[in-house]
Formats: C-alpha cells, sequence, structure tokens
C-alpha cells in the first residue's frame, strides 16, 4: 500500500511538471527552428536569435528593461535596507503597522497596483513614460527588499553600532563597515528578487508607460497579436536571465554563510591555540 501512495505521489509530481515546465521547454525548442511555423519543427537554425538582434525595437525594449530593472534594484535595495534598519529603532506599534503596509503591497495584484499608480502619475500630471516606469517599479520592488533584509536586522546585536562609535567610528563607517557587512545575505537576496521582479513584470509597467517607451514583457505582448517566431527566442532569453538570477539567489546566501562559518571556525581555533 505505502509503495503504491509513492508511486502515486512520484507520478502526480511528475505529471505538475510536466504541465508546468513543457510549455518552457517548447518555447525554447522553437525558438531554434529553422521555419516561421510555431508547432512544426522544420530544422535547426538561429535563424530567430538573428532576426532579434537585427530587430530595433526589440533591442530597444531589451535596453529599457536592463535599465530599469538595474536602476529600480540599485534604489530599492538603497531604500529598502535604510528603511528595515530604521525600522529596529522605530516603537513596536510603528513597526507593525509599517511592517502590514509592507506585505499589502506585496499581497496586493497586479492590477490593483497598476491602476493606483496610473491614477496617481495623471493626477500629479507626469508624463507617462520611462521615469513613471522607473518609479512604479522601485515601488513595488522595495518591499521585497525590506522583508528579506528586515530578519537580518532582528538578529542583529543593537549595541553594534554604539560600540563600533565608541571605538572612534563615525555614524556612517559604522553603517558601512559593521552593520552592513552583516546584512549582505539580506541584501543579496533583496537585490537579486528585486532584479528578478522588475525585469519580467508586465501588468504594472504596461499601465505607467507611454511615448513608446516599451520593455521587454510588453514587446513580447504586442508580438503574440500575430505570427511572429521572434518571440520564441526573445522569450527564451527572458527564460535564462531568470534561471540565472534565482539560481544566484539560492546559491550566493548558501556559499556567504559556509564562508562565515569557516572564517568562524578558523578563529575559534586560532583562539584555542
Amino acid at each position: 500500500m505505502k509503495k503504491k501512495k509513492k508511486i502515486f505521489s512520484v507520478l502526480y509530481i511528475g505529471a505538475c511538471f510536466l504541465f508546468f515546465y513543457l510549455p518552457i521547454v517548447v518555447t525554447m525548442v522553437f525558438s531554434f527552428n529553422s521555419g516561421k511555423s510555431l508547432t512544426k519543427m522544420s530544422g535547426f537554425s538561429f535563424r530567430w536569435y538573428e532576426s532579434l538582434v537585427t530587430n530595433k525595437s526589440i533591442m530597444e525594449a531589451v535596453y529599457v528593461s536592463l535599465s530599469i530593472a538595474v536602476l529600480a534594484t540599485i534604489l530599492s535595495t538603497i531604500l529598502g535596507t535604510v528603511t528595515a534598519i530604521g525600522l529596529s529603532k522605530n516603537r513596536k506599534i510603528l513597526k507593525e503597522i509599517i511592517l502590514n503596509v509592507n506585505n499589502i503591497s506585496i499581497m496586493n495584484p497586479d492590477i490593483v497596483t497598476a491602476i493606483g499608480l496610473m491614477i496617481l502619475f495623471s493626477s500629479l500630471k507626469m508624463e507617462k513614460g520611462y521615469l513613471t516606469m522607473l518609479l512604479a517599479h522601485v515601488s513595488f520592488c522595495t518591499p521585497y527588499v525590506i522583508t528579506n533584509v528586515y530578519p537580518k536586522v532582528r538578529k542583529l546585536d543593537p549595541n553594534l553600532a554604539n560600540a563600533a562609535m565608541d571605538l572612534g567610528a563615525t555614524p556612517f563607517q559604522a553603517l558601512v563597515k559593521v552593520i552592513l557587512p552583516m546584512l549582505k545575505e539580506g541584501i543579496y537576496a533583496g537585490i537579486l528578487l528585486s532584479f528578478t521582479m522588475s525585469f519580467d513584470d508586465f501588468v504594472i509597467s504596461y499601465f505607467v508607460t507611454g511615448n513608446g517607451v516599451q520593455n521587454i514583457s510588453i514587446i513580447v505582448y504586442n508580438m503574440t497579436k500575430r505570427t511572429n517566431p521572434t518571440i520564441n527566442a526573445l522569450s527564451t532569453i527572458v527564460i535564462l536571465v531568470i534561471i540565472l538570477t534565482l539560481v544566484l539567489v539560492n546559491t550566493i546566501p548558501a556559499i556567504l554563510r559556509k564562508k562565515r562559518e569557516k572564517k568562524e571556525a578558523l578563529q575559534e581555533n586560532i583562539n584555542l591555540d
């Protein structure tokens, strides 16, 4: 009976993985199709990747996606990290309120956030384009940084900064040389997650952009309205970028943790000697 349950569980999990990931595999395979068909493989070719590189509108979209993802990641990481550190110094009631508001931003449906930001920018009479998209991406990436960094802040000794300043460090030096290195795992996780969220965002970007400014997600959406195999090549590149980012999210904190443990073990051995 237990063996049958185990076989059923394996088959069920396998079917779920097949359902979720088979379309992605098919997309990647057909990105190397020499023909225009999206369902029939004619032969192996890099034709659509060459078409992708020579397509000016697509390359502009790639530039917009990458530049906004990088800038949004930098800005949201700074804002999120400073906010997480500041929260540790606030009263419990204020802290709980801010954290709950932060969680609402994460749980809020993208369409609601998109409409809200669109109305905000319209009420402020801001011309929709690159700047509004960047501000929107910063707004929804920052809560993820706070969520990743704040647990690390809670584990810190609250007297570390004071001890550093007693030893002659300025407040800025205490922050950069003492506090931030202790938070680097959470910061790295926030950076990678922010980049991923920004790079492949569609719903919010679609509502807050204008003046011909398009990121990769928007241009992929527009390409689906007509048969264009270049979409497979573009989608494959996006998938690979996201996979690489997810791998880094899972490996970098583990590597840093192992290095820290080795350093601590080495220090203990030195002290014992």
